[in-house]
């Protein structure tokens, strides 16, 4: 079964075109303009072995938030349609990841019900020109059309990259679990018969 999908998203603040096969080998190609979140968009394929590829053009001579939120919105919008009905799937998902000092923990449940939790208190307000509060605002808009429950814990952290890098490394590891096909099982991972 091919679990692929591609989203086009356009409005009068950014373009999308986002594409993901969530039975990939971890290949990205990312081109939004936003050098760090490229840099982060490929640690999801990286360690969720998803394939991605991200076009983006936003209204970056206001700022990065549209662009940002836009290509975490498509980003869900994209793996709900290629997870289709959710029969067979693990369903949860989480990861613990290190990178030197910093430790984030994700957990993510395909629950059908949006929310997100989001406890990273970031050691300083940028990581170069790039606005680390907008990765709120990427995670919001992914989990609000990809239906999720999605807890984000950033544990310890002396380097606002690093904590950065642990939550989308952890992220792409819980996503790669979640989606991953129960053997055992073609059903669908609830007792109350949907999701």
């Amino acid at each position: 079964m091919n679990r692929s999908a591609t989203i086009s998203r356009d409005t009068l603040e950014t373009k999308i075109h986002l594409e993901i096969d969530l039975d990939g080998s971890g290949a990205s190609q990312c081109d939004t303009g936003l050098p760090f979140l490229e840099h982060m968009l490929d640690q999801v394929a990286r360690h969720g072995l998803v394939d991605l590829k991200v076009e983006a053009e936003g209204d970056l001579h206001v700022d990065a938030h549209h662009t940002v939120e836009d290509v975490g919105i498509a980003l869900g919008q994209a793996t709900a349609q290629a997870i289709g009905d959710k029969k067979g799937i693990t369903r949860y998902g989480h990861a613990y990841v290190p990178l030197d000092e910093a430790l984030s923990r994700v957990v993510l449940d395909f629950s059908g019900r949006p929310g997100l939790t989001w406890a990273v208190d970031f050691v300083r307000p940028r990581v170069g020109e790039f606005d680390v509060d907008l990765l709120h605002e990427f995670f919001q808009g992914f989990v609000n059309h990809a239906q999720v429950t999605l807890h984000v814990d950033n544990l310890k952290g002396a380097n606002a990259h690093h904590q950065a890098e642990t939550v989308f490394k952890a992220f792409g590891r819980a996503l790669r679990m979640a989606v991953t096909r129960d053997p055992r099982s073609e059903a669908l991972p609830s007792t109350k018969g949907t999701l």
